[in-house]
């Protein structure tokens, strides 16, 4: 890393969503000024839930410090932040950390460090709920910020948290210009993707599917608020 730059620590792990990464990362890897890293608790390769597989990721352990970190979220977050490595290395960066962030069940992270405590963070809708677990008060926006924390909502979210990102760090005009180059321009062909536009049957099957996964999720979120406290 040049000197002077900012340093941006994105941490993963197994399990995690790849769109939840590889969408802020695509932004976060062309601002000007910034160096990315890649890290993980054991580093080395990372299975995402996709099957995707992230090689060469640097050990957390390993970096001293950092100016803004950044969590994505998928179904074994609640899994992450019962790892006891895994956390204790993400307290020690967060308190490095001018800008704590994340996008979807990430934030779950962020609460289980105890940074989201009295302050508004975004999640997935589905799992919304879990946040006063960890005392945060749950803000249904895309993204979200509060103080320096920064949080943006489910999966496909990570796009518009990553150019708000962009335009606190190097001014709106780079932040559109990263935009313009990614021709981020969205123009869904369905208004299925929040649980107030889906159809009711859309979202009852969903909630259905989701609901096994839902009780294994708040308890493995409550076992890792119980251990914050």
């Amino acid at each position: 890393m040049a000197e002077g730059q900012f340093l941006i620590v994105e941490t993963i792990y197994p399990g995690m969503t790849q769109l939840d990464f590889t969408g802020p990362h695509t932004i976060f890897s062309r601002i000007p000024s910034a160096s990315v890293i890649v890290a993980s608790e054991p580093g080395g390769e990372i299975t995402s839930d996709g099957g995707l597989v992230f090689a060469g990721t640097r050990r957390m352990a390993e970096i001293e410090r950092c100016d803004l970190l950044f969590v994505p979220g998928g179904m074994a977050v609640t899994d992450a932040i019962n790892d006891e490595a895994f956390m204790h290395e993400f307290r020690r960066l967060a308190a490095s950390a001018r800008y704590q962030t994340s996008v979807c069940t990430g934030s779950l992270a962020l609460g289980a460090a105890g940074l989201l405590v009295g302050k508004r963070a975004a999640c997935h809708w589905a799992w919304r709920h879990l946040l006063p677990l960890f005392g945060a008060i749950p803000d249904s926006g895309r993204v979200v910020r509060d103080g320096d924390i920064i949080t943006g909502g489910g999966v496909t979210a990570g796009i518009d948290f990553a150019l708000v990102v962009a335009a606190e760090l190097g001014g709106e005009a780079m932040a559109q210009t990263l935009q313009l180059l990614l021709e981020y321009a969205p123009a869904p062909p369905f208004d299925a993707g929040r649980p107030e536009t889906a159809p009711p049957d859309v979202l009852a099957r969903l909630q259905a599917r989701l609901a096994p996964q839902l009780a294994e999720r708040a308890i493995k979120a409550e076992r890792a608020a119980a251990r914050r406290n």
